[in-house]
């Protein structure tokens, strides 16, 4: 019996595997080979279209400053037309949400880009804006959450193999046990590749705001903000799906300087303040 059960985990184990590493694909923006599942881009704009709305319910809806909006619609506009982001198959989108609190922005599959009040409140000038929406237009880009819904399926699939294989008759409480660790194994292992997406984020931002004409160095004043707002508190990096932004400005500088070793050129702008356009000015 437990021979015959397995043999019953070991086919699901290789068949998820052998599936998940099939359905690979060639990303012609960040040059990377990705295991998305089979995911079509249709599908990951369906799916951002789709939850946009209780999204934005969730941060008290959509900012009423139609100015703001213009903003952020305008700036995002900017970097995506501007940079080689535009090649990609997506619908982009980008919204200035209510919450005052919040400090945050985040991307849904398929393009749709929310940034908190809060955090725009923050916010020295259009280059920071735009480095904060040349990340999140990474994560859209670089098909990130594709990936995880991809991860996400093969983790269940070795969840439930482990659970077969450990069943017990005499103990029918164990494979469940075994299943769970499994599971809490797996979601760890995410954790650790959104770290790696964060950062990929802040490379492929660096890389649209500068296409786009805007001063990258401007996304370090982005980290610094982030820091400031945390209230210099920190947690382990390996249970965070967005690093310590002060480990991150460090690579951030690193990424900079390995695009312009001979120093950022002069006709990058920081863009005008943020402050001065909320005015009116």
């Amino acid at each position: 019996m437990r021979r015959h059960q397995f043999l019953i985990a070991a086919v699901m184990a290789i068949l998820g595997i052998a599936s998940f590493y099939s359905m690979r694909s060639d990303n012609p923006i960040t040059g990377e080979r990705q295991s998305v599942g089979g995911i079509t881009a249709e599908e990951e704009i369906a799916l951002g279209l789709q939850a946009a709305p209780q999204v934005a319910q969730e941060f008290g809806g959509l900012e009423a400053d139609a100015q703001l909006q213009s903003l952020v619609k305008g700036v995002g506009s900017k970097v995506l037309q501007g940079s080689a982001a535009s090649q990609a198959p997506y619908q982009f989108d980008f919204h200035l949400l209510a919450d005052p609190n919040t400090i945050n922005a985040f991307a849904l599959p398929g393009g749709q880009i929310f940034i908190t009040r809060a955090l725009l409140d923050r916010l020295e000038n259009e280059a920071q804006l735009a480095g904060v929406l040349g990340h999140e237009i990474g994560h859209v880009v670089g098909r990130h959450s594709a990936e995880h819904i991809a991860k996400s399926q093969l983790t269940g699939i070795l969840v439930g193999a482990a659970g077969v294989a450990a069943s017990d008759a005499d103990d029918p409480s164990q494979g469940q046990r075994v299943a769970q660790m499994a599971q809490l194994v797996g979601q760890m292992v995410s954790m650790k590749y959104g770290r790696g997406d964060e950062l990929e984020s802040d490379s492929l931002g660096i890389r649209f705001m500068s296409e786009a004409g805007y001063d990258p160095r401007a996304l370090i004043g982005v980290m610094e903000i982030l820091k400031s707002a945390s209230g210099g508190g920190s947690q382990p990096e390996f249970f965070s799906t967005h690093p310590d932004p002060g480990n991150r400005t460090a690579i951030i500088e690193q990424e900079i300087a390995k695009r312009y070793p001979n120093g950022v050129p002069s006709e990058l702008t920081t863009g005008r303040a943020y402050r001065a356009k909320q005015r009116g000015d």
